[in-house]
């Protein structure tokens, strides 16, 4: 798929080991796996959607801007930043800006590039635009991994 669709603001870029099995495409929503990136659909699902969604914000990384097909492990450069604005497929809605998005899922897994509306404590995006029903929104992210974040676990210590 690789849909990498970034928009504007300041990329904070990040280098990250990846494991052989493990296929990652640009656009991907990526979390960190002890030290190794991982697509959102590689995370285990834990008894619902807004548990999942929470236990992933706790991880999450940022949106990967290099693929890597299986075999590989090079590592990819991976977006950290809470400045950098981005277009995501949503599911189809209203969105204030602020609105608060995790993952989407199917079939009880995370979706590696889709979003959808989640309770605060458990986002990894805002909208960063008001959008009257729509299926593609321009959000900003808050990693796990990066201080200036609005992620609850991004702090140090």
């Amino acid at each position: 798929m690789n849909k990498l669709r970034f928009r504007s603001g300041q990329v904070h870029l990040r280098k990250v080991r990846v494991d052989a099995q493990t296929v990652i495409e640009a656009g991907d929503l990526v979390w960190l796996d002890t030290d190794d990136a991982k697509p959102a659909s590689a995370f285990s699902w834990t008894t619902n959607l807004a548990t999942t969604q929470g236990n992933f914000a706790a991880k999450f990384l940022g949106v990967a801007h290099q693929p890597s097909a299986a075999g590989e492990t090079a590592p990819i450069s991976v977006d950290v930043s809470p400045d950098s604005v981005y277009e995501f497929d949503v599911a189809t809605a209203t969105y204030e800006i602020g609105t608060p998005l995790g993952p989407d899922e199917s079939s009880s897994a995370l979706m590696n590039q889709k979003l959808e509306t989640c309770v605060a404590s458990s986002a990894i995006a805002r909208a960063a635009e008001y959008s009257p029903t729509t299926s593609t929104l321009r959000v900003t992210f808050a990693s796990a991994y990066h201080t200036s974040s609005a992620n609850v676990n991004a702090a140090i210590g």
